[in-house]
């Protein structure tokens, strides 16, 4: 099977084929989930908010006591992969072999993949996520790890309802996020959107979106929020990487339309992105 990936992957800053980049079965990234990773949306060669996504990797990465490879060694390698256009950057960086000393023999790898087909508008079903911080702290909370197991079964189930993903509610029935996109909603005119200290990820489009609202004057209120509010809502959206300001037209029975705000945001966002990455 063809890797789906755009040029070489760089394996610890090294180029190599697709399909010879591999992670030994002995590191703790393949055993036991223990690591990070970033993905970054490429727009004609230009990884949008590097920066940004490379930050959010460190502080992951301390969380993990993770030692990673250099700032610019990092730029550099995002920087070449992305040179062939469109996709989605990605980076992973593993634990290493030795869970007593994290990062002995960790391998840092960097590649690009084709951007996938991203639906017009998303149908999303409420599961339920008892695994999630939900407002707790703990050792890896605001870390971006390998370990997307529950995320991954929540699409799924999702899935196998009929719907294109999942939005995840706590055990107290508050709106968190999905599983790998933050959401927000219009209710007469102001953005709502679950607040970071509901240890939702920190995203990098979030906060670009959030920009966006302030600079075309729409109100923004961040919380902690029942799903009701989501429902009860004019307008919904998803904001991921991959999807950019994307409108949801239906969770579980409940339909939206696309509303005005959601149009604007996401052309606010199309042309921030267009003034970046020049």
């Amino acid at each position: 099977m063809t890797p789906n990936v755009v040029g070489e992957v760089l394996v610890n800053g090294v180029a190599v084929d697709p399909v010879d980049a591999s992670v030994s079965v002995f590191d703790i990234g393949f055993q036991r989930g223990y690591g990070c990773f970033e993905a970054m949306r490429v727009y004609n060669g230009v990884p949008f908010r590097l920066i940004h996504h490379l930050d959010r990797l460190a502080r992951s990465a301390e969380n993990l006591r993770i030692p990673i490879r250099a700032m610019d060694d990092l730029v550099a390698w995002c920087q070449a992969v992305a040179a062939p256009g469109e996709g989605v950057v990605r980076v992973f960086v593993t634990g290493g072999t030795d869970m007593r000393v994290p990062g002995t023999d960790g391998v840092t790898i960097v590649y690009m993949e084709p951007l996938p087909h991203v639906p017009s508008s998303f149908a999303l079903g409420v599961v339920e996520a008892p695994w999630h911080p939900d407002g707790r702290v703990s050792e890896l909370t605001g870390a971006k790890t390998l370990s997307y197991g529950p995320n991954l079964a929540a699409t799924i189930a999702a899935r196998s309802r009929g719907f294109d993903d999942a939005i995840l509610v706590g055990t107290g029935g508050s709106v968190l996020e999905g599983p790998t996109f933050s959401v927000g909603w219009i209710s007469n005119g102001t953005l709502f959107t679950p607040s970071l200290e509901s240890n939702i990820l920190e995203s990098v489009t979030r906060a670009a979106a959030l920009e966006v609202a302030a600079d075309i004057g729409v109100e923004v209120e961040e919380g902690r929020f029942p799903i009701d509010d989501v429902l009860e809502a004019d307008e919904v959206f998803v904001l991921s990487t991959v999807r950019e300001v994307s409108p949801v037209v239906r969770i579980d029975e409940v339909e939206f339309a696309v509303g005005d705000i959601t149009t604007a945001l996401r052309r606010g966002f199309k042309n921030l992105v267009e003034r970046e990455t020049a």
